[in-house]
């Protein structure tokens, strides 16, 4: 949890949301099943601007040797101690739009997935730390980011014990203010969340189990 969500909206309708002034370049393909080091559109602040961007979705810490992913997930609860979250976690964080996000229920011995979204069609607002790996030969740096996860809630709970740290907007502002580094005030921010009643899960078809299946198809409801 989360293993993968989907952005298929305009990066100017998600920065219009999320109150943030575009600086993408080029637009990324529409997913219906965004995955694990995939570039996705992120909000941070940067220089005292609110700016949407992309970011690669997979934490790769300053100081790791090869700039593999270490982490696509991380419990809000530790964040804060991990060593490879609380630098970040104090002064590096985002936040990811996505139309919905999957999870999966285990029944009868198999995984069913299930699409999660708001039922007011709202973006969800996941709250998420980011980091800049610089590659040691050549110079280059790499953003990218990790999603934090909390106790699931509400209908969600039904599904899977975990769920994104969903933003509620009076808590966006302090979430992307670098300035805020004191680690249980960003705690006490990482609890306004949005209510948990206001998401719907909904069974899908299993397409969304493998990466190469990318379409609204994955939306489909099974038949039996």
């Amino acid at each position: 949890m989360c293993g993968r969500f989907i952005q298929t909206g305009d990066p100017a309708d998600y920065a219009a949301f999320l109150q943030a002034r575009s600086v993408v370049r080029e637009r990324l393909k529409p997913s219906w099943n965004v995955a694990p080091t995939h570039p996705v559109y992120t909000v941070a602040t940067h220089e005292g601007e609110r700016l949407l961007g992309t970011m690669n979705w997979g934490f790769v810490p300053p100081w790791s040797p090869d700039g593999r992913p270490r982490a696509i997930n991380a419990r809000v609860e530790t964040a804060a101690t991990k060593p490879t979250f609380r630098d970040s976690f104090r002064s590096r964080r985002c936040l990811v739009p996505a139309d919905g996000f999957y999870e999966w229920e285990r029944r009868e011995g198999r995984r069913v997935p299930y699409w999660v979204r708001r039922a007011d069609g709202y973006p969800l607002a996941m709250a998420g730390l980011w980091t800049s790996w610089r590659d040691p030969q050549t110079g280059d740096r790499r953003r990218t980011c990790v999603i934090l996860t909390r106790d699931a809630e509400g209908p969600v709970a039904r599904v899977h014990d975990r769920m994104p740290v969903i933003l509620r907007p009076d808590a966006w502002e302090a979430w992307l203010d670098p300035d805020l580094k004191d680690a249980d005030a960003v705690s006490d921010v990482a609890k306004l969340i949005i209510p948990p009643d206001l998401l719907i899960p909904t069974e899908v078809v299993p397409l969304v189990n493998s990466v190469r299946n990318n379409g609204p198809e994955l939306l489909a409801t099974p038949t039996s």
